[in-house]
């Protein structure tokens, strides 16, 4: 393991050009270098855990749909599920894509107030759609900073993507930067992603961790078999499961089993569309004199935002006239002010959301191919449990009132005795014996 004063660049820039160039060959055993964050004051009077013994680890299983969470496809996390509290009623925030959960999941608050609407957003600065992978777009403490400042505790970042990475870079104490990373994907499979995490524990023993695993959604934004038997999606949803066993037997194997707490869930679910179930918004208003050349679009696949570019002057008429051109548009599902879904300033002046079997392509009908997409309301079902062999852990349980991934951080705020009362989410106490 390496010291790296930079979490965000060199490691991680220099892999990725050399595997996506020359096609390098890894061997099994090579998961990558842990970064350990610049060290960070600790308060004065640390905050206390609701037990010594308590590590807690957030597993997102990226893009997984809650009717997947069954013991044929998933036998482990059904299992961890079933012996845990299992909410029933769990949704993403929009707009439902990976980074905007995942914010939501260790900042607690909404996209207006973590900066984070979107995985693409329009940049007015350079006059183009871009990614939020930047560390500086995240505009809200999350809780792997703050228990390591307010409770002077290791926490630990394992994602697989390489966008994640970027965007929470120096906020954990340790931060594994994805590696390999596939070509095109820009993410490291499970595989690679479990054993950079086993290698994590043993190494510096966090006492929380955030992993993402993003297989289920790489395959499935890939699988053309998706509106019907999705063979590459099962599969995936099935090898992921079986990486997770082989984690707890890790953790039981080294002790470890009986001091976990493992809050699983999935930051958005999936849609397929067939080859020709798209919407070009770009073509329509290019084609509109009244709105042509006054709007930049941020493509989300199953969500179009849509940015005003014009004279200050005519922005109301402008916005009028782009609602009554993309609403007519086949495929459109709903229209909504960006402040309906409290996005915040980079959500744009408008957000376009497909109906079921369909996906937006822009700017060209070329832009997006795959059939798999998320963003739209469809894909706002997640599965979401609390487990993990700790005795603070309800057995059984079943929870029935609405979850979002929000509540992730206000409930590892609350077990690690951090004030989360000024989040937006609600923690999910009906999982844990306090």
């Amino acid at each position: 393991m390496s010291r790296h004063h930079d979490a965000c660049h060199g490691p991680t820039l220099t892999r990725r050009e050399a595997l996506a160039g020359a096609g390098v060959v890894v061997a099994a055993g090579t998961v990558g270098v842990t970064m350990l964050a610049e060290p960070a004051p600790v308060w004065a009077t640390p905050t206390r855990p609701v037990a010594d013994d308590l590590d807690v680890y957030v597993l997102v299983t990226d893009g997984m749909r809650p009717d997947e969470l069954n013991p044929a496809q998933a036998p482990t996390l059904h299992r961890w599920a079933s012996d845990g509290t299992r909410f029933t009623d769990a949704t993403s925030v929009m707009i439902a894509e990976t980074l905007p959960n995942h914010a939501a999941m260790v900042t607690g608050v909404l996209p207006e107030r973590n900066g984070v609407p979107a995985n693409s957003v329009w940049d007015h600065a350079t006059g183009t759609d871009r990614t939020l992978d930047r560390p500086d777009d995240l505009r809200a403490p999350t809780v792997l900073d703050r228990i390591r400042t307010e409770a002077g505790l290791t926490t630990a970042s394992v994602l697989s993507k390489d966008y994640l990475h970027g965007l929470f870079g120096g906020r954990a104490s340790v931060q594994w930067a994805p590696f390999p990373l596939v070509p095109v994907t820009d993410h490291s499979l499970d595989w690679f992603t479990v054993e950079a995490l086993k290698q994590t524990v043993t190494d510096h023993a966090p006492r929380m961790t955030f992993v993402n695993l993003g297989d289920m959604d790489r395959f499935g934004h890939m699988d053309l078999s998706g509106t019907s038997l999705r063979l590459a999606r099962n599969q995936a949803v099935y090898n992921s499961d079986h990486k997770l066993w082989e984690f707890e037997q890790f953790l039981r194997s080294t002790g470890r089993w009986e001091r976990s707490v493992v809050i699983v869930l999935a930051d958005h679910g999936m849609d397929w569309s067939e080859p020709l179930s798209l919407i070009s918004a770009a073509g329509a208003i290019e084609a509109d004199a009244a709105i042509r050349g006054r709007f930049g679009i941020a493509q989300n696949g199953g969500a179009d935002t849509f940015a005003y570019v014009g004279p200050a002057s005519e922005r109301d008429a402008s916005l009028r006239r782009l609602r009554e051109v993309v609403g007519a548009l086949p495929g459109v599902n709903r229209l909504y002010d960006p402040a309906e879904l409290s996005l915040g300033d980079r959500g744009g002046d408008l957000v376009a959301t497909c109906h079921p079997g369909w996906r937006f392509s822009d700017p060209t009908p070329f832009s997006n191919p795959i059939p798999g997409n998320h963003g739209h309301e469809v894909t706002l079902g997640i599965p979401f449990f609390i487990g993990g062999g700790h005795r603070i852990v309800r057995r059984g349980g079943t929870v029935d009132r609405p979850v979002r991934t929000l509540d992730v951080a206000p409930t590892v705020a609350r077990l690690f005795g951090l004030d989360h009362s000024g989040m937006d989410g609600r923690p999910a106490l009906e999982a844990f014996h306090l």
